[in-house]
């Protein structure tokens, strides 16, 4: 009963959004009607399996349920199972469960007869047993790991006609791996099941994606998620979903169930989906004085990779392993690329370097070559573990220093093994320090295990001190997609040394917060706990840096504000623990896991000691069994009733974000606030609206402004200095009726601006009112409606969220784009930019264009009406310069007709006086407006008339 209002309470809980709720609704109806019908087909049990059954002398499985929520990527699983014994004496009944090796377990409790068992989590003695307990067989996860599970199993006698029930609760975080979290059921309960169910709910707040749900995978075809033939979910699988909530059920007869295995070991169930996401700070909840932060950017262009595969080659590796190996190889070779570098090392007893002293670039020739000498490779020999790695490190350090390598690259080795050391040094301890010592965090080592004779611990802590990742297959697995699907999760790096910082004042405890790298399709996640209660905001900055580009991204998360309240208020929190909170579980989980990886990387027994008692206690509090901690059983007239377990739905409005460029090669240790707001200089240079053109002239003390009546489609040259300073401005014009009553025949506004930049290196931006393309070598994809810094040696694009896009070359030259949206628009309105030129330093005096060809020259007012000075004109005597033809401007030996106007720029902010030439600006520009058509929207041309294509 417990069960049941756990899952029920948390699935009513999100239902803050209509769709949701509805959906929930429709599916229980629809499900319960479902099952049902499925119940009285269940029954009908086939003769044959029945035969079994009458053969089958262990107790008879009647149930086997699943339960799992999944709120923001944690996920809590309940499995349930009854067996009955139906025979005349005492049966042992054993309840073994496959659950993931990354989950930590949190509950368990059986049922005999009448009398009920709970688990209590206590720490693990060192080395002693109670004798009493001996011939007991407690229930435990045991050591051995198998295809990314361990097993859990707990038996007992059942006394003849009677049943028993198991429950065990688990919980576990999920990793995001090829751009998809993965959750996965062990389906095993080895025997064909009257009523088998599995039930998962999801809940993200980010919004749901790529919700898939494939056939039922067993171990010999677990590998990088990719299936051959039917891709179809499981049979009786029903799957339903909205934008943030989804619900999977797997409900097989015992027909079904025959017919994919009579056994009963279905396989792994499994579920995939990912999540919205964008360029930005990321996705950061806060619920009850803690927080989870998940950064994983998209739309990122790869930095190069300098990569060396050291590959075991000895006679361990004959047959199928070292076939698959090459297998794997031959095909991530084809997808490294033209960028990237590499080499390869075999080695048993003897090292074999492919290319010596060197990496190579990726060509079709060393590709080729490379497979050829891959394929060649023979299995004989020792295992020199620690010369393969010294090589290896050798080789990539003396590439880093004596060559001229991409600054932005990322270097790595890929190891892989499958066997201990056996030749040279033995020792796993002279090992690790002899690789670190060789490595010298200059980059990263990624180690791969194959089969049972390998050194799980070294090869984890190499790559622990490595800043890397490890991986272990079995023998009988699928070596080479297994080896593809690794290399895929680490074959793209995107950013490099990203750092997320917090305020010190207002968090601690906060879990890892500096990662070297970042591979696309994987995520980042950093957890706390908050220590200042009475502040509204979380502020959070993300910064990733390379000798190139730096990326400052600024956040700041509002605080709800029933979390600063006394939380025995919420349901479901009258003990004070608070485990209904998904946030500080998720918390306490990452910190547990940090804690192992620390003591596991340690030299020092007292600070092993320290980290280990550090874990067991905060294990002991959350309930979790971990290395040091182990499940007892105690009777329940023991102890009191547990509490029943609820979740409280995230919470993750009033987010709004800000960013701040970073100025200089190091993160500064302050950043005011207040240089957000005022990073902007309003400029009166500009084109804007219809458009309207307004250029400034500071010495002559004058603005002068004139109107393009254009065409939809033309493409106006705004800035053209393509051969002097490098740059270019081009504006294309969208058309709208025009309003009624009016005097034109069409409006028309720019829809997109296009900004060249050839010096010191090409770059060009394509900018609409929803996106923005940055190319400079790499092509780099913004939303307008996400604000965003990028900066390079020489060009810095700030995105304000649906505001404005300043763009600086050199700092000497700055843009500003003003984005216009409309929420109803006339129809005589379109979502539209304006131009505004904020600095002109930069530009030369060559420079042209419709605002460009001003920027250099003055203008002179010959004549002006009642000899009344321009300011004063501007406030009380706006009578005195009415339209009037002796008004006449002097422009470059021309003498142009105004007459004086009043108008608003800048989202009507700012308010100019002008004097305005009509007719297309004639006599005003160099020619005519369509000298300064451009042909396309790259096109440079320096002069009216002249077209340079880039």
């Amino acid at each position: 009963m417990i069960l049941w209002l756990w899952l029920c309470w948390g699935f009513s809980t999100s239902a803050g959004q209509p769709d949701s709720e509805l959906m929930a609704r429709y599916l229980e109806e629809k499900l319960m009607s479902d099952y049902s019908i499925m119940e009285q087909v269940a029954r009908r049990v086939p003769r044959q399996a029945k035969f079994l059954q009458r053969l089958e002398t262990r107790p008879r499985m009647s149930e086997f349920t699943v339960k799992s929520t999944i709120i923001s990527r944690y996920a809590f699983t309940t499995v349930s199972c009854t067996m009955v014994n139906s025979g005349s004496e005492a049966r042992e009944a054993v309840f073994e469960m496959q659950i993931p090796a990354a989950a930590f377990i949190s509950n368990f409790t059986m049922s005999i007869g009448n009398k009920t068992y709970y688990g209590e989590v206590t720490g693990k003695e060192k080395k002693h047993s109670d004798e009493k307990e001996k011939h007991k067989k407690p229930p435990s996860p045991t050591n051995g790991r198998e295809n990314g599970y361990e097993t859990f199993k707990a038996s007992v006698f059942i006394p003849r006609k009677m049943q028993a029930r198991f429950l065990l609760h688990y919980e576990e975080l999920l990793q995001r791996r090829l751009g998809k979290y993965e959750y996965m059921l062990s389906i095993r309960p080895q025997q064909l099941v009257g009523r088998l169910r599995v039930e998962v709910n999801i809940l993200e707040n980010s919004g749901i994606v790529s919700l898939e749900v494939p056939p039922l995978r067993n171990s010999k075809h677990k590998g990088n998620g990719k299936v051959e033939g039917d891709v179809s979910p499981p049979p009786s699988t029903v799957v339903g979903h909205t934008k943030t909530l989804a619900k999977i059920t797997f409900n097989p007869s015992v027909v079904e169930q025959t017919r994919i295995a009579r056994n009963g070991i279905l396989g792994d169930f499994i579920i995939r989906y990912d999540v919205n996401r964008e360029l930005s700070v990321g996705d950061v909840q806060i619920l009850n004085g803690y927080f989870v932060h998940y950064f994983a950017p998209a739309d990122l262009p790869p930095l190069p990779k300098n990569v060396v595969f050291v590959l075991d080659s000895s006679a361990s590796m004959v047959g199928t392993k070292l076939k698959q190996t090459k297998e794997a190889l031959f095909t991530i070779l084809q997808d490294l690329r033209p960028e990237d570098h590499f080499n390869i090392i075999g080695f048993s007893n003897r090292i074999k370097v492919w290319q010596q002293d060197q990496l190579v670039p990726v060509t079709p020739n060393n590709i080729r070559d490379a497979k050829k000498y891959i394929h060649n490779m023979s299995p004989t020999g020792g295992t020199n573990i620690n010369g393969a790695l010294q090589t290896g490190a050798k080789l990539l350090n003396d590439y880093i220093a004596q060559n001229d390598i991409d600054a932005r690259s990322v270097s790595l080795i890929i190891f892989l093994t499958d066997g201990r050391p056996t030749v040279g040094e033995t020792q796993s301890s002279k090992i690790l320090s002899n690789t670190k010592d060789a490595i010298r965090d200059k980059f990263c080592l990624f180690t791969i295990g194959i089969g049972n004779d390998v050194d799980h611990k070294l090869l984890e802590r190499m790559a622990l001190e490595n800043c890397g990742m490890t991986r272990h297959f079995q023998e009988d697995e699928d070596a080479a997609s297994h080896l593809k699907g690794f290399y895929d999760e680490i074959g793209t790096p995107l950013l490099s040394d990203i750092r997320v910082d917090y305020p010190d004042d207002n968090v601690e405890q906060v879990t890892q917060n500096f990662f070297p790298n970042y591979f696309n399709g994987s995520e980042i996640i950093i957890a706390g706990k908050l220590i200042n209660h009475t502040s509204d905001n979380l502020h959070v900055e993300v910064t990733a840096s390379n000798s190139k580009k730096y990326i400052l991204l600024k956040t700041d998360v509002a605080i709800d504000i029933p979390s600063r309240n006394d939380i025995r208020g919420v349901p479901g929190l009258e003990d004070g623990k608070g485990n209904n909170n998904y946030i500080e579980r998720a918390w306490s989980y990452l910190t547990i896991k940090e804690l192992l990886k620390s003591r596991l990387k340690s030299d020092d027994n007292q600070e092993k000691d320290y980290l280990m008692e550090k874990a067991k206690s905060m294990a002991l509090a959350y309930n979790f069994v971990t290395p040091f901690t182990v499940l007892k059983m105690r009777e329940a007239g023991l102890h009191s009733e547990p509490p029943q377990e609820e979740f409280v739905s995230p919470s993750t409005d009033g987010i709004g974000t800000k960013l701040q460029s970073l100025q200089g090669h190091k993160v500064p240790p302050g950043i005011r606030r207040q240089q957000d707001k005022q990073r902007i200089k309003i400029s009166k240079t500009s084109a804007d609206g219809d458009p309207h053109f307004v250029i400034d002239f500071p010495s002559s003390k004058l603005s002068v402004c004139f109107n393009i009546d254009g065409e939809p489609g033309d493409i106006l040259r705004l800035v053209s200095d393509h051969k002097e300073s490098g740059v270019t401005v081009n504006g294309k014009l969208i058309g709208a009726p025009a309003p009624r009553n009016g005097h034109k025949k069409h409006r028309t506004y720019f829809s997109t601006i296009t900004i060249l930049s050839n010096k010191p290196e090409r770059s060009y931006l394509e900018i609409t009112p929803k996106r923005i393309i940055l190319d400079d070598g790499e092509r780099l994809l913004l939303s307008c409606d996400r604000s965003a810094v990028v900066r390079s040696s020489s060009l810095e694009v700030s995105v304000s969220a649906n505001s404005n896009i300043t763009v600086t070359i050199r700092n000497t030259i700055s843009f500003v784009i003003l984005i216009h949206h409309y929420k109803r628009p006339a129809p005589y309105q379109r979502n539209h930019l304006g131009f505004y030129i904020s600095n002109s330093k930069g530009l030369s005096s060559d420079s042209h264009g419709l605002l460009g060809q001003f920027l250099n020259h003055e203008v002179k007012l010959l004549q002006e009406s009642l000899n009344i000075s321009h300011q004063q004109a501007g406030q009380n005597q706006t009578e005195a310069l009415k339209p009037n033809p002796t008004n006449t401007l002097k422009v470059k030996g021309r003498l142009v007709p105004v007459v004086w106007k009043q108008r608003r720029i800048y989202n009507g902010q700012q308010e100019v006086d002008c004097w305005f030439a009509k007719n297309n600006a004639d006599k005003l520009i160099d020619g005519t407006y369509k000298d300064y058509l451009a042909s396309h929207p790259f096109d440079t041309g320096t002069n009216f008339g002249t077209i340079n294509n880039l």
